[in-house]
């Protein structure tokens, strides 16, 4: 029931005065009734009160525990400000957060309660607000947060030393939506909601839109404004114009933390841009940049989705960063975990007292591996939250790609669970269909509204239709990691070369299922670390054979269709594996063995730029040809690629041997003289010095091809052959 102003009851002034009434509004603030104006403020501890206005001053009464009373004739609500006087050093005079409407329109909440609000970070959490009045500029700080079940919600901060009796915010009804002006609070500043439970209880919760936290382990969530003006316009207009699926894409993994120790946003914008730079690599992937606070969890487990980690910088930095590198032409992808979120008391977890975000199911609502907590993702709001937070990145910060941590946790209900341990969907399947829809919906906004960008999942199983489009079932994604390429690569570059012959089929099987999908493939992170060493150390052999081991694996997965991506560190094959505490094991860059498979990697990477056969048409097997898929006993593979409109052409000849093969006939599409763009094992790779230079196609029948050529194939090693001229092929 509204109460109207005049004489109210004293077990209302009491909830008011102690911040736990849920529509404060309706007490405080102005209310003209019949030509009488009555304004109730609080002000604790004050010794007396003035309402002043353009007309005049007018003495407040205290009527109840820091609950003050000025009732005079007005034929309208004045401007007005508030005169509170502690002591004779201490008088105060500010503007009253509770004349304010509210900051959040109808149009908004109905939005937000349907899911589809796209802008929500625009609405919800904190933000700098100016209000000019005839008593002059009101600058302060609005609140809005969603908890429904909530009895009473106060602000604290800097702005209140932290003590939010005269913050109470309002309710705004069956929305579930809380929000409150408060003058005075700005940028820069620490808050928290106090959240009453319907036991009575308050706890402390951080916002879940802030967009600024501060350093962890500290947890509040901090005001902020963007100030930061972007110059990669000429960046984001490339980019909407183009289709970055038929384009070059190599992408180098970094986690932020421990590229190198101890750099800021800004100083990683200098070193971190000239490295990638000096590499060729198309783009960067940033392991998750939201706040965490666990640093041994990389990022993965978010408590504040919306706000870049504290631990490099501000938000406005990050944008630095990423604007750096737009600049220097090089796109940026982040990782993103809307998977799950840990169980901080501060945070997510049980915010109103109830399970909001997580799923109340409790065979649906936690993740057994991880100790974690799952999204409610068939309600409406937790769904709005997450798909307008992937928006928030590519709008706010201008993030090229997403990649989305763990899908194959999010679509299926039995996901590390046994028998027993999950319920069926309503079709009796094991598919989890609100979260197939929040990923589709996901994807699909945003390719409407970035065009130009990337969705990419890592998703682990078989799971058809993963970058199918949504409108024919599928997820939608642009990519798919191909974790299969992956592990069965590895484990057959960790046998010796002399039992290769023996596991043929696994370095072979890749390309049965090759345009299955459209896929990424991944060197990560999570192949070298908890004891998996790095790609230097997974291959057999001494030192020598180890480094011609990685040279020879990146190429081949550059050559291979699918695009690209690969862990730091192991650029200059990095001996020992990642850990996140130490950093990288830089001064491995002074040996010049070392240094020589980065330079390899930088070659790699302009001749991949370079040849569109490599990239143009990754996801068809027009693009891809075997010239011999099947000579085990030497180890090798050799393959054709070429680019979607046929003009460019390039042979990769894959020695997996530990010796090079004299004499090597491979079969070539057409006559003539052809490059030796790359190989591997040149001496300024630290290779062995099997090169070949210039080869002719001779016209002797191989390989079902009227032309051929005999190479030297070195050990460990792999040769791009590119025409001179490129021309049509003549068919055997």
């Amino acid at each position: 029931m509204k109460h109207v102003p005049g004489e109210v009851s004293p077990d209302v002034l009491a909830s008011v005065a102690y911040g736990d009434y849920h529509a404060p509004h309706d007490i405080l603030g102005p209310h003209l009734v019949d030509g009488t104006l009555t304004i109730r403020v609080i002000r604790h501890l004050a010794v007396s009160v003035t309402i002043i206005t353009e007309s005049g001053e007018f003495e407040a009464e205290h009527e109840y525990n820091g609950v003050w009373v000025a009732a005079f004739g007005a034929d309208k609500v004045p401007d007005y400000r508030v005169r509170a006087t502690y002591s004779e050093q201490l008088v105060t005079t500010t503007d009253d957060p509770y004349r304010f409407l509210p900051t959040i329109g109808e149009l908004d909440l109905y939005l937000y309660g349907e899911g589809r609000h796209e802008q929500l970070w625009r609405v919800l959490g904190s933000h700098v607000r100016e209000y000019d009045s005839p008593l002059g500029v009101t600058r302060g700080a609005s609140f809005a947060v969603w908890a429904p079940n909530a009895r009473a919600i106060r602000v604290v901060g800097d702005f209140n030393h932290w003590s939010g009796k005269a913050h109470a915010m309002r309710s705004l009804g069956s929305s579930g939506v809380w929000e409150l002006f408060i003058p005075g609070a700005e940028a820069g500043q620490g808050y928290k909601y106090e959240i009453q439970y319907q036991d009575g209880s308050w706890h402390q919760k951080a916002d879940p839109m802030a967009r600024r936290t501060e350093l962890p382990p500290l947890t509040a969530s901090v005001i902020t404004k963007a100030e930061f003006e972007w110059d990669d316009d000429e960046w984001l207009d490339r980019r909407t114009a183009t289709n970055p699926l038929t384009g070059p894409v190599s992408i180098y993994e970094v986690h932020l933390g421990s590229w190198r120790l101890d750099l800021d946003f800004r100083e990683l914008a200098e070193q971190l841009v000239g490295h990638v730079t000096y590499l060729g690599f198309t783009h960067v992937e940033f392991m998750p940049v939201a706040e965490h606070p666990y640093g041994p969890s990389w990022g993965y487990q978010v408590t504040s989705y919306y706000a870049p980690t504290a631990r490099f910088g501000t938000p406005d930095e990050f944008r630095y960063l990423v604007n750096a590198l737009h600049k220097a032409g090089i796109g940026v992808i982040m990782d993103w975990v809307p998977a799950h979120f840990p169980k901080d008391a501060w945070a997510l977890a049980r915010f109103d007292g109830t399970p909001l975000y997580e799923d109340p199911d409790p065979s649906r609502g936690e993740h057994p591996d991880w100790g974690t907590l799952i999204f409610n993702y068939g309600r409406h709001e937790v769904r709005n939250f997450l798909v307008a937070n992937a928006l928030y990145w590519l709008e706010e910060f201008h993030i090229d790609g997403i990649r989305v941590d763990a899908v194959a946790s999010l679509i299926y209900l039995d996901y590390s669970r046994k028998e027993g341990q999950w319920r069926p969907n309503i079709y009796g399947g094991r598919e989890n269909l609100e979260a197939i829809a929040f990923l589709q919906e996901t994807n699909a906004t945003a390719y409407r509204n970035h065009p130009g960008i990337m969705m990419i999942a890592e998703e682990s199983t078989s799971w058809p239709g993963v970058t199918a489009m949504t409108d024919g079932g599928g997820l939608g994604f642009g990519l798919k990691w191909n974790m299969g390429w992956m592990n069965d690569t590895l484990r057959y570059l960790a046998e010796e070369p002399i039992n290769r012959r023996y596991h043929h089929g696994e370095i072979t099987f890749s390309l049965v299922y090759a345009f299955s999908e459209q896929f990424l493939l991944p060197i990560s992170h999570d192949e070298v670390v908890h004891g998996k060493g790095s790609l230097y150390s997974k291959m057999p052999g001494d030192d020598w054979q180890k480094r011609a081991g990685v040279r020879s694996l990146l190429a081949y997965q550059w050559a291979h269709p699918g695009k690209q991506l690969l862990f730091m560190g192991q650029e200059f094959a990095q001996i020992s594996e990642w850990s996140e505490s130490k950093g990288l094991d830089w001064w491995l860059t002074d040996n010049a063995n070392h240094d020589q498979v980065m330079a390899m990697v930088a070659d790699l990477n302009k001749v991949y730029v370079e040849h569109p056969a490599l990239w143009s048409d990754d996801f068809s097997n027009h693009g891809f040809e075997w010239i011999d898929v099947s000579d085990g006993d030497h180890n090798t593979l050799t393959f054709l690629r070429k680019s979607a409109d046929e003009q460019d052409w390039l042979v990769a000849i894959v020695n997996f041997a530990g010796t090079p093969h004299e004499n090597y006939r491979v079969g070539l599409p057409f006559p003539g003289e052809w490059d030796e763009v790359l190989n591997t094992d040149d001496l300024k790779y630290g290779g062995s010095g099997v090169t070949n230079g210039i080869v002719n196609a001779e016209p002797i029948g191989w390989n079902g091809r009227a032309h051929s050529a005999a190479l030297r194939v070195p050990p460990l090693g792999v040769v791009y052959l590119s025409p001179k001229d490129a021309r049509k092929p003549q068919l055997p």
